[in-house]
């Protein structure tokens, strides 16, 4: 059994999907942002960083494994079920150049701009307008590393599952697809897929259907060091 550390995100999604579509038992535990449970030294001993997503693997010889971040997870489940990830170069290495170009790029800038869309509306225009072209950059090179291809590489893979969820959201964060028609028919494609529906229905009714209020705020934005030394359990 693994267990699950997840809130329904983007972030949470990528490994909801990895779950579903390798057919592993897993268990859900939530682990509520708003109210600040991702700072409980109990989660931090799991996940340093406080963020989600997070597993702990029973099902393995010895001791429990916990692995924290989404890149991480990814890998480490293909590796144990040998699925969704090319075994040998150059397919291996093609999987690690998209898997931390999403990493590195497409989920932070859409993650960034996801915030002043959702949280700081009318706010930082340069900020904005800094992170709504970086993610549309992002897109362009998607929809050129798409054309000819039904998927980022050969097969369907944990590149296709990491990198779509912030592609699901595009519209959501003032990025329509029409101008990218290749991403916008990957995007269909894998939607489409039964396992992906399980993935980002996970946990929905736990989705936030409000802004958050102004305690909530404090608990989300603007935390420093302290949040997660070892005074943050003091």
């Amino acid at each position: 059994m693994i267990n699950f550390y997840y809130w329904p995100t983007p972030n949470g999604w990528k490994v909801s999907i990895m779950l579903e579509e390798c057919g592993l038992a897993y268990k859900t535990v939530p682990v509520n942002i708003g109210k600040g449970d991702q700072f409980d030294p109990a989660f931090l001993a799991i996940s340093p960083n406080n963020r989600m997503p997070a597993i702990v693997d029973h099902d393995v010889d010895g001791a429990p494994v916990s692995v924290f971040e989404s890149g991480a997870i990814m890998i480490y489940l293909a590796e144990k079920t040998g699925r969704f990830m090319p075994g040998g170069d150059p397919g291996r290495k093609e999987a690690m150049e998209w898997l931390f170009w999403q990493v590195g790029n497409l989920g932070p800038m859409a993650g960034q701009i996801s915030h002043f869309v959702n949280y700081a509306q009318g706010e930082h225009d340069y900020s904005r307008t800094r992170y709504a072209n970086e993610y549309n950059r992002c897109i362009g090179v998607l929809e050129t590393r798409l054309n000819g291809r039904d998927y980022i590489l050969d097969e369907y893979s944990i590149v296709d599952m990491i990198c779509w969820p912030w592609i699901l959201i595009a519209k959501p964060l003032g990025q329509p697809l029409d101008e990218f028609p290749n991403v916008k028919r990957w995007r269909q494609s894998i939607k489409e897929r039964p396992a992906v529906q399980r993935g980002v229905d996970l946990g929905k009714e736990l989705r936030r259907s409000a802004p958050p209020s102004d305690e909530e705020r404090k608990i989300l934005f603007n935390q420093s060091a302290k949040s997660v030394g070892p005074s943050a359990s003091g």
